[in-house]
């Protein structure tokens, strides 16, 4: 998927969660609840071993087939065999539900071996009519394709000869063959489901999956629990349950930890350098900070648009312009940002791939580079006739002067941050800024009435789910729709090199035509990518004994392109664990076994996910 993400890959267009106040969650003294049990109860889970992971975020949907946001598509992971993995060590593909793969000599035809050891969690075995059945599902239902629709839209033909065999028919070569992120459902559950655009699968549990763990309870904006599968092909995790508690509060969250209610605690998306320091040297805590699977970003509404012609929203006309976005490049001092910001948790950005991912990773050339320069900037914007009037401010065509929406998510703090900086670098330029800082930024994002926002997903060790949504292919069918696209860029250019890099089975001639698009993408200034942040988390090592980061040199634990953290994970205390309690990997996570936990109340918009920047896989 994202996987964000991604995406996780937290990996269709992003849609939000509106979040209502913290105080409809509120437990009174004596309630018992999931997590606050009767005294009985409360007894017999104290000889548990719980792994609590406070996150960030709410879950957009418990559907594989709607789901984008890096949480959703991460518990995906967990409960749900894809066909391959990624190895933890490097990235490389891996054995999943499938042990083999192998292509046609013109590489049109695969087919794929799948395991005769995959049990769903209620007894039945795992096939390849699973794995044919959600592929074609996809490819004939445009809403069990809003996730992940990219994967098969090239896809001719996909069946199952037998229980073990798996064959998928290509209409042109498809070099994402080994890395088709998309969890596999099964039929006998899922062909009971109408409409899959409007299917959450929130409502009866547990949740038949055949992945390491078992969903077994979920409370919107509250927390997702899950318990290990006995059953598990792979061996079952060590942890007795793993939960996942939302805090909206950060600060609040980080000091959850502290007082040992939480296992792992992962930021939003990290942790802040402040929160990150305050962390360090606290007895039985762990911060891990790693080069990040992310980038962040301010995307532009380029004139939002469906696939029939149709334009709609109100996004600034002098945004059209690609003087003007080029401008706003040269307006934003990344160095400042790095250093004052992120305090040195990050690196410059540029390129749309991080440099995690050296493969694809691209920088502009000298003469191309997009260069803090204020003058420049100044002079970009005059060039393209939108001069400064009497009162120092620059004009639209209308006359009315130019003041920039930045849609911005309330949780995190960069976005605030970096907002402020924007203020005033564009408002040395004559440009004002106004923050929209939301909870729910999806319907403003869907309905294309903003200017800018901060933007970014997780990125997967195969590019292809992300370079895809800037197609034009990913834009919504009509207004009234929704589509798989980010900010609504449609480049006849860019689709052409994607359509090359789809094709392309060597690795260094795509890698190649993937920089030509981040190239591209970076010219028509769409996507001003301004960081890479770097994945800072802790966790309570007197919880965790060890846990697999990925890679496994300088790696991140939460958000990860498979489940290796939560299926590896040790509880302290168990055999073999070092004198200091210390965790192997040397990172610090506040998670409690198999669950989930959101903090504070809000209204389960089903299917608008719209995310930003720490949102989506």
């Amino acid at each position: 998927m994202n996987t964000q993400d991604h995406p996780e890959r937290g990996r269709s267009r992003p849609r939000l969660i509106a979040a209502a106040g913290a105080a409809a969650l509120t437990l009174t003294a004596g309630l018992a609840t999931p997590l606050n049990p009767a005294p009985q109860q409360a007894q017999a889970e104290e000889s548990k071993k719980v792994l609590t992971v406070a996150v960030a975020q709410s879950v957009d949907s418990l559907s594989p087939f709607l789901a984008s946001r890096l949480l959703s598509t991460s518990i995906h992971r967990l409960t749900y065999e894809y066909l391959t993995n990624y190895d933890a060590a490097d990235n490389h593909a891996i054995p999943g539900l499938a042990t083999k793969w192998e292509p046609s000599a013109d590489k049109l035809t695969w087919t794929y071996t799948i395991r005769s050891n995959s049990k769903w969690s209620d007894g039945r075995q795992a096939t390849a009519e699973d794995a044919a059945w959600t592929f074609n599902k996809m490819m004939t239902d445009a809403g069990a394709a809003t996730a992940n629709g990219s994967f098969v839209a090239n896809f001719k033909k996909v069946t199952a000869p037998s229980a073990t065999q798996l064959v998928i028919e290509l209409k042109k070569p498809q070099a994402t063959m080994a890395a088709l992120d998309v969890p596999i459902v099964p039929k006998h559950v899922w062909e009971k489901v109408g409409d899959f655009s409007k299917f959450n699968n929130d409502k009866n549990f547990p949740i038949v999956g055949n992945g390491p763990f078992i969903l077994t309870d979920y409370k919107a904006d509250s927390y997702v629990r899950l318990k290990p599968n006995k059953n598990f092909w792979r061996g079952a995790p060590k942890f007795d349950e793993l939960v996942f508690k939302y805090y909206k509060d950060q600060d609040a969250a980080v000091a959850a930890l502290r007082k040992g209610e939480v296992s792992f605690v992962s930021g939003s998306p990290s942790l802040t350098p402040a929160q990150a320091a305050s962390l360090k040297g606290e007895p039985n805590i762990k911060v891990n900070d790693a080069p990040g699977r992310r980038f962040y970003a301010l995307a532009t509404n380029p004139g939002a648009q469906a696939k029939n012609g149709k334009r709609f929203g109100d996004g600034a006309e002098s945004l059209l312009n690609q003087k003007v976005r080029q401008a706003l490049f040269m307006a934003i001092d990344r160095k400042t940002l790095i250093d004052k910001v992120f305090q040195g948790h990050a690196v410059e950005g540029a390129g749309y791939i991080p440099p995690r991912f050296s493969t694809y990773f691209w920088k502009p050339t000298a003469s191309q580079q997009l260069s803090y320069d204020p003058a420049k900037a100044a002079q970009l914007l005059d060039e393209a006739g939108y001069k400064k009037n009497g009162d120092g401010k620059r004009v639209e065509k209308n006359g009315k002067p130019i003041n920039y929406r930045i849609l911005c998510h309330a949780t995190d703090p960069n976005d605030k941050a970096v907002g402020q900086y924007l203020k005033e670098w564009f408002g040395e330029l004559g440009i004002g800024v106004t923050l929209n800082c939301l909870d729910n930024v999806t319907d403003p994002w869907l309905a294309g009435t903003y200017d800018l926002a901060f933007d970014g997903w997780s990125v997967n060790p195969d590019p292809d789910f992300v370079l895809s949504i800037h197609t034009c292919a990913a834009l919504p069918a009509t207004p009234k729709d929704e589509g798989a696209t980010d900010n609504f860029i449609c480049d006849k250019k860019y689709d052409e090199l994607y359509d090359q890099q789809l094709a392309e089975y060597d690795t260094a001639k795509r890698a190649d035509v993937v920089k030509q698009m981040e190239s591209r993408l970076y010219d028509t200034g769409y996507m001003n990518v301004m960081a890479y942040p770097n994945a800072v988390e802790a966790y309570r090592t007197d919880q965790i004994k060890s846990i697999q980061t990925m890679p496994k040199a300088a790696g991140n634990i939460y958000g990860q392109d498979g489940y290796w953290s939560w299926w590896s994970a040790v509880p302290a205390g168990a055999s073999g664990e070092s004198s200091d309690g210390s965790s192997s990997t040397g990172v610090i996570i506040g998670i409690v076994a198999g669950v989930v936990v959101l903090a504070g109340a809000g209204a389960f918009f089903a299917m608008r996910r719209r995310s930003t920047a720490e949102d989506r896989e």
